[in-house]
């Protein structure tokens, strides 16, 4: 290992197949990296990750000055409705929006897992910021009563909050005072977009998620602790960005997504490119997302986690059941839905096992994995495992196609273990770039992983210029809470979106901010760094 000079940080990505770490230097360039198989004990194979490429390292490891994980122990407990707190959930708006009861359209084992109690509360706000009622909170104290001794966290979800947050914040305070300080709170304003339900949604599942929350960071925490590292720790997020352990503690349900996140803004570092289709193919899936300026393009519709409708943002992400794992029909000549997951090097042809998978498929045409070769098989057998190739590079060229949005001369960037399984020549894409490194591209998206934030408000159009400082400062704040450097903050979307119905030409003012990890010590504040206001998209 040549001298190391200045600042490492840690990348680690858990999978659902493979746990990823890299060590990058301040250049970027890869120092040392692993892949192994996601243990069970998804924490023990962190610990794992981190002890193999701390002892790459060597003495160098002492310049290791930040820890960047993405995880998916928000999504599993969520899909396997495990270690989920009960909520009680406030919403106001009474009598306004007392039609559709909390947790409408939930999974009824999710909503039974979860929901404690609820209420409608009167208050809220119309779109123009005037009161729908006067905050009732006499409704929120009985709740608290009822429901004394029998929930963990708090949802507060009020309509048009995300402009207008000032009465959730008062019950916030409120539950506080009421039922104690180490009751966690979870707002709707701070976490979701407008769309009432949705937000509402997301809230919930942010308050179930505390749990786990504390688990995880405290065993990250602990993974460098016993390290000997005297490294910061942060959290991805969805949106390619990090947060501090504090605010992931706060916000767990922004750590969903942010494995596909990283995959894409990794895949940007390794390849150079700003503007691209990316593939990240794992053991299970490939999942598809698009490169806009060096960061995911995010998604406008609604999404579904473990069943549960949301529009807190994600990336804009078409997966498909195409994996180094999936299993084949050799009969039929097609891949499967099902995959062999992190037992590839147990069941897969290639190593021994007795199910064909798409691994297999690849090996009938070039070497895939070193050192190993098929078993002999059936010329019927052999031709299986070609045609359900041949169907996996169908289903990948589609995909690109859709993700493309019409839009030509987009190279394809291929990233992820299973890269193997994508043809040289995809039609649709200028061209195949398979960077170096490019089977971490995950871990090295969390590596690099700015700290961001982002703020909504509605405005009319006059007022335009002013929302969208008032949204900045507001961004540039998150970013800075979640450990950005507050003089190095920038502000890197501005999107306008015209509000239906209104009736005065209205607009809803999203903006994102993000900036470099804030050295140590640094205190004082400085004014974000923003595009022209001309600038900014309209959709």
């Amino acid at each position: 290992m040549n001298s190391v000079h200045g600042d490492l940080a840690v990348g680690i990505d858990v999978g659902g197949t493979n746990t990823d770490a890299v060590v990058l230097d301040p250049s970027g360039a890869v120092l040392a990296w692993t892949k192994s198989p996601t243990t069970r004990d998804v924490t023990g194979g962190i610990r794992s990750s981190l002890a193999a490429v701390l002892d790459e390292l060597g003495p160098a490891r002492a310049a290791v000055s930040r820890v960047m994980l993405g995880t998916t122990h928000a999504t599993n407990a969520i899909v396997r409705r495990r270690d989920l707190g009960r909520v009680a959930v406030v919403r106001l708006g009474a009598p306004a929006a007392t039609e559709y009861p909390p947790l409408t359209g939930w999974p009824a084992d999710l909503r039974d897992t979860i929901l404690a109690g609820a209420v409608h509360a009167g208050g809220g706000h119309l779109v123009d910021g005037y009161p729908i009622a006067e905050l009732d909170r006499d409704a929120v104290r009985r709740l608290l009563d009822r429901l004394a001794g029998r929930f963990d966290a708090v949802a507060v979800c009020g309509i048009f909050s995300p402009s207008f947050p000032e009465q959730e914040l008062e019950v916030q305070a409120l539950v506080q005072d009421h039922a104690g300080l180490d009751v966690p709170v979870s707002l709707s304003s701070e976490i979701g977009a407008l769309g009432l339900l949705e937000r509402e949604n997301a809230t919930v599942l942010n308050a179930a998620l505390y749990r786990v929350a504390r688990d995880i960071t405290t065993a990250l925490t602990t993974a460098v602790v016993e390290q000997g590292l005297e490294a910061a720790t942060f959290f991805a997020q969805n949106d390619g960005t990090f947060m501090a352990v504090e605010y992931a503690a706060r916000y767990p349900v922004l750590t969903i997504g942010s494995g596909p996140a990283n995959s894409i803004r990794g895949a940007a570092s390794l390849s150079g490119a700003g503007n691209a289709i990316v593939i990240d193919v794992g053991g299970t899936t490939s999942d598809l997302g698009v490169l806009v300026e060096r960061f995911p393009r995010e998604s406008t519709m609604p999404r579904e986690i473990g069943g549960v409708r949301t529009n807190f943002r994600m990336p804009d992400i078409l997966s498909l059941g195409i994996g180094g794992g999936t299993m084949v029909d050799m009969a039929a000549g097609v891949p499967l839905g099902d995959s062999v997951g992190y037992r590839i090097a147990e069941e897969a042809l290639l190593f021994g096992g007795s199910t064909p998978t798409l691994t297999d498929a690849a090996a009938t045409r070039s070497a895939v994995v070193t050192g190993r070769t098929l078993p002999a098989l059936g010329r019927s057998e052999r031709a299986g495992l070609a045609g359900a190739l041949t169907v996996a590079h169908q289903r990948i060229e589609s995909a690109v196609e859709r993700m493309s949005l019409g839009r030509t001369g987009l190279p394809l960037v291929v990233v992820g273990g299973g890269g193997f399984l994508v043809p040289d020549r995809v039609l649709g894409a200028s061209e195949v770039i398979r960077p170096e490194r490019g089977n971490v591209a995950n871990a090295v998206g969390a590596a690099i992983a700015l700290a961001g934030g982002r703020a909504d408000r509605l405005c009319e159009f006059p007022d335009r210029t002013a929302a969208i400082e008032e949204a900045s400062r507001a961004a540039a704040e998150k970013a800075i809470q979640a450990g950005a450097d507050p003089a190095r903050v920038t502000i890197v979307d501005v999107l306008e979106t015209p509000v239906s119905y209104a009736t005065r030409p209205t607009l809803k003012v999203s903006v994102k901010a993000a900036g470099p990890l804030a050295p140590t010590g640094r205190v004082p504040a400085a004014a974000p760094k923003s595009p022209s206001h001309e600038g900014s998209s309209m959709r």
